[in-house]
C-alpha cells in the first residue's frame, strides 16, 4: 500500500473572518451543534496532550463532558500519567477533528481541576458500572493481566450490591481556560481557511493563517 499516495479533496464548506463568531466559546457551539446534526460519531472525543517534566509530549483521546463558564471541561484519573503531567505542567493542548464536516479545532490553554462538588454530581450522573470502574482501576500503572482487573471489579460489584457508589478522591474532573483557539476548515489543493483566535489583554483577537 501506497501511503503517500492517499489523498482526499476537501470542498465541502469554507470559512471566513467575516463568517465566525467574535467569541470562540460561542463559535465552537456552533460548530459543535453541526457536528451533531451530521451525526459525526462522538463528537465530544478529543485529543488531549500533556508534556512531561522534560518536555516531551504525549497525548490521547479523553471525552469532554461540557463547557463551563467559558472552560472545556473533562473527567479522569487524577493519578494517571495525563494527571501527574497536569499537576506539574498545567497547559494542555486540544483538538477535535470531525472527518464528516473536513473539520478540526484546536485548543490550548491552562488547565485545572473543577471543585469537588462538580465531580461529584457527574459522576454520580454516570452508570454504575462505570462508577465501579473508576475504584478499579489504577489507571497508567503496570499491572500483570486483565484478570486482576476483572477479579477486582467482581469483588467491588459484590461490595456495592446494596451501596451508594461514591466518587474516589483520585478521581474527578478538569477545565481547561483557553487562549488560543484555532478554527480549520478543509478546503481545495490544500489551501486551507484557518482562523486563529487569541485572548490578548482582556479580548479575543482574530487573525486568517496561511495554511
Amino acid at each position: 500500500m501506497d501511503i503517500a499516495a492517499i489523498r482526499k479533496e476537501y470542498t465541502l464548506k469554507e470559512l471566513d473572518e467575516s463568517q465566525v463568531h467574535a467569541d470562540p466559546i460561542q463559535q465552537f457551539k456552533i460548530w459543535f451543534d453541526e457536528a451533531l446534526g451530521a451525526e459525526v460519531p462522538e463528537p465530544n472525543a478529543m485529543n488531549l496532550a500533556t508534556v512531561d517534566v522534560n518536555g516531551r509530549p504525549t497525548s490521547r483521546i479523553v471525552l469532554l463532558k461540557g463547557i463551563e463558564e467559558q472552560e472545556f471541561v473533562f473527567y479522569t484519573n487524577y493519578q494517571s500519567r495525563k494527571g501527574q503531567e497536569m499537576a506539574k505542567t498545567p497547559y494542555v493542548c486540544l483538538n477535535f477533528f470531525w472527518a464528516e464536516l473536513e473539520r478540526q479545532v484546536r485548543i490550548e490553554g491552562k488547565v485545572k481541576k473543577v471543585v469537588a462538588a462538580t465531580s461529584d454530581a457527574y459522576f454520580n450522573s454516570r452508570p454504575k458500572g462505570s462508577r465501579i470502574g473508576a475504584h478499579v482501576s489504577p489507571q497508567s500503572t503496570v499491572i500483570k493481566n486483565r484478570a486482576v482487573l476483572e477479579e477486582t471489579a467482581e469483588r467491588l460489584q459484590k461490595e456495592f450490591e446494596n451501596k451508594e457508589v461514591l466518587r474516589p478522591e483520585h478521581w474527578g474532573g478538569y477545565s481547561v481556560k483557553p487562549f488560543l483557539m484555532e478554527f480549520w476548515q478543509g478546503r481545495a489543493s490544500r489551501l486551507h481557511d484557518r482562523i486563529l483566535y487569541e485572548f490578548i489583554d482582556g479580548k479575543w483577537d482574530i487573525k486568517r493563517l496561511a495554511p
